[in-house]
């Protein structure tokens, strides 16, 4: 499995025959590395409806045919665009030949482009049987160590761009909680409210925890 960071909070998950996106925002992106007309998934899974995240999903999906989750006030909006949807709230899981992805919670406010009141979520992605935590934008919460019990996350996106979720400081928290082998630092460095240094989180992760940190810049990849 080849995980490709996009940008923000963007990702493709693929094994060479399936891909997934995560939060595909492109277009205005400033640290894109592709555009929207270069993706053909079979899924779009969205943590929550900010222009950030909601981004291109609509126009890729009309375009592929991928199915988009979304929580379901998010779900229902962009069903009315005549994109196939799936609409689990929080707790929910929808399962597809590829895996899986259920919605988990996470703490930030949720509003569309289009006015469509929401909450936001994290992603607990089984993909060809590699567990990925996308947890989404929040703060830090203590209910971050629910999410991967019983069960080994291979691999969490932890936002640490601070101002509009926590910074890397609360982050570092976060992955003790979370308690992933891998973590990939995300939401950071796409405009200056959220310009931070992912080096120093990777050191300071490293030093106080057993998980590894990886740093990607827009384009790299990372395989499981």
């Amino acid at each position: 499995m080849e995980l490709r960071f996009l940008g923000q909070s963007a990702f493709s998950l693929s094994d060479g025959g399936t891909t997934v996106l995560t939060d595909p925002f492109l277009t205005g992106n400033p640290r894109a590395v592709v555009s929207a007309d270069e993706l053909d998934p079979q899924a779009i899974l969205l943590t929550h409806g900010h222009g950030d995240h909601l981004g291109d999903t609509v126009p890729i999906a009309k375009r592929t045919g991928a199915t988009v989750v979304a929580i379901v006030e998010l779900a229902n909006e962009i069903a009315a665009e005549g994109v196939d949807v799936r609409d689990p709230n929080l707790g929910g899981t929808v399962s597809f030949e590829w895996g899986s992805v259920k919605m988990v919670p996470a703490f930030h406010t949720a509003v569309s482009p289009s006015g469509t009141t929401h909450i936001a979520a994290g992603l607990l992605i089984d993909f060809k049987g590699t567990t990925i935590y996308h947890v989404g934008d929040t703060c830090l919460f203590s209910d971050l160590a629910l999410v991967g019990r019983g069960r080994e996350i291979d691999v969490a996106l932890v936002p640490i761009g601070g101002h509009y979720t926590m910074d890397r400081h609360d982050a570092v928290e976060a992955v003790k909680l979370i308690g992933a082998k891998t973590v990939i630092p995300i939401h950071y460095n796409t405009f200056p409210p959220i310009e931070t240094d992912a080096q120093a989180f990777k050191a300071d992760v490293e030093a106080q925890t057993s998980s590894q940190v990886v740093v990607l810049e827009p384009g790299e990849t990372w395989a499981s």
